[in-house]
């Protein structure tokens, strides 16, 4: 029932949007009506991880996850916020790898002592993030070396960053499928309410997919003058607000998937959706600004670059051995905060 109540925020916000409300209040509402369109995208993606399996089950939900930054992207980019699009790329790759996955590892370690999960995806994400992490630094230290022909790089390292995705979806559905089969938690099992059949399933999540899409275009309408109001320059608007958006649907799952014990669907939410967003949404976002006129690269800041570098080495150290506990994710949330504070005070912010 509190999850249903929290729907009325839907036509609440839009509502202020269209009156002309504060903008910092529009973007809170619109926040909050995320939240219950995020929970049913959990509920219907687990019940169809049940028939489809963990693997294809988080994939689907680190897709349907996805698609808020997606809309989003675009929609900024329609207004001209090239730069804030990018550093929201950024944000979602930080926020999923030490944020999500951190807090998702705390809640699980607090209901069980450990935390236990397929290694061989474990090692595969962190393996398409590396390739990720060199493709995000190849147009910076090119940037460098010469700026001439600095697009057409970021459209070739885009094209190759696809077709490694679809390498991995061949690897892990197909090829090698027998690799990821899940792991479990000590302690016990909550297994959640299931009941909904497919089809069910299936219009919950296209149904919140729609929800989600209205709601992010309300959210980017507020978003800039909420970050002038606030003081923040386009990059730290971009990746701890803009990307905080588009992740809450992430946050929520992957924490209730770990508080059951489901580590490997929490993996595939915040891991696989950080490969996805590394791999796929950055390649179709860079198509994109391209069909509406406002072409965007793959040039990011240095410090953008070498915060994604760390975040893979700490991912890939802390998801090494097969098993976690509540420790190692808030050592990860801790690397988080370390990067925020620098992100907050480098140099340009508003005020400065």
């Amino acid at each position: 029932m509190f999850v249903m109540g929290l729907l009325v925020f839907i036509p609440i916000s839009l509502a202020l949007a269209h009156f002309g409300a504060s903008p910092i209040i529009v973007f809170m509402t619109a926040a909050t009506a995320v939240v219950p369109l995020t929970i049913y995208i959990g509920e219907a993606t687990e019940n169809l991880s049940l028939r489809l399996g963990t693997t294809l089950g988080g994939l689907l939900n680190g897709t349907m996850g996805n698609v808020p930054e997606v809309i989003i992207a675009i929609s900024a980019l329609r207004r001209g916020l090239e730069p804030m699009v990018k550093a929201s790329l950024t944000g979602t790759l930080l926020s999923n790898i030490l944020l999500i996955l951190g807090l998702s590892i705390i809640a699980g370690g607090a209901r069980h002592n450990t935390l236990r999960y397929n290694i061989a995806f474990a090692g595969l994400s962190s393996k398409l993030l590396l390739l990720a992490a060199v493709g995000l630094m190849v147009p910076a230290l090119f940037h460098f070396a010469s700026k001439s022909e600095e697009d057409k790089i970021s459209v070739g390292i885009a094209g190759i960053l696809f077709l490694a995705y679809l390498a991995s979806l061949a690897f892990t559905l197909f090829t090698h499928r027998q690799l990821f089969a899940p792991k479990q938690a000590e302690g016990p099992i909550e297994t959640g309410k299931v009941g909904w059949g497919p089809g069910r399933s299936l219009l919950v999540l296209a149904v919140a997919a729609v929800g989600l899409a209205v709601e992010s275009e309300t959210l980017t309408g507020a978003l800039e003058p909420t970050a002038e109001k606030l003081g923040l320059t386009a990059t730290f608007a971009g990746i701890f607000l803009l990307a905080s958006v588009g992740n809450i649907s992430e946050m929520i799952n992957a924490i209730l998937f770990a508080w059951r014990g489901k580590m490997d669907l929490t993996l595939a939410v915040t891991l696989g959706a950080s490969t996805q967003v590394a791999l796929l949404v950055a390649p179709v976002v860079l198509l994109a600004s391209r069909l509406i006129g406002h072409p965007m690269d793959l040039l990011f800041t240095q410090f953008e670059v070498m915060s994604i570098a760390i975040a893979v080495i700490v991912a890939q150290t802390m998801t090494s051995d097969g098993e976690s506990h509540w420790l190692e994710g808030a050592m990860m949330v801790a690397v988080y905060a370390i990067l925020g504070i620098g992100f907050f005070y480098l140099p340009g912010r508003a005020g400065h």
